[in-house]
């Protein structure tokens, strides 16, 4: 997947179109991303004392597909599409097709 956890992404489907966040979880076998402050769900839990946990309706954050996001350029902070660049050493590194910067640190 061209997505990482810790990346800076923009939503651009959905109901929360146009918002930014922090990629928090990846699943590649879903393709699914889990962005922090995107995509809220409530969950109705019932209490369990033994791990210390209250019932009632919890928000959290649900996954969203990974087409409905787009990386931020860290030069820029504007949406790009994701390239790559293979050095003579072979290692592999994201690039940014807006910019041309390395995403990868």
């Amino acid at each position: 997947m061209k997505i990482r956890k810790n990346d800076q992404v923009l939503v651009i489907g959905g109901r929360d179109r146009g918002k930014r966040g922090r990629v928090l979880r990846v699943d590649p076998n879903k393709s699914r991303v889990i962005v922090e402050g995107v995509g809220f769900i409530k969950r109705h839990t019932k209490p369990n004392p033994q791990k210390n946990v209250k019932g009632g309706i919890v928000e959290r954050e649900a996954g969203i597909h990974v087409s409905n996001v787009m990386l931020v350029d860290p030069d820029s902070s504007q949406p790009t599409r994701v390239g790559y660049r293979v050095h003579d050493d072979g290692t592999k590194l994201r690039i940014s097709r807006k910019s041309g910067a390395v995403v990868d640190k």
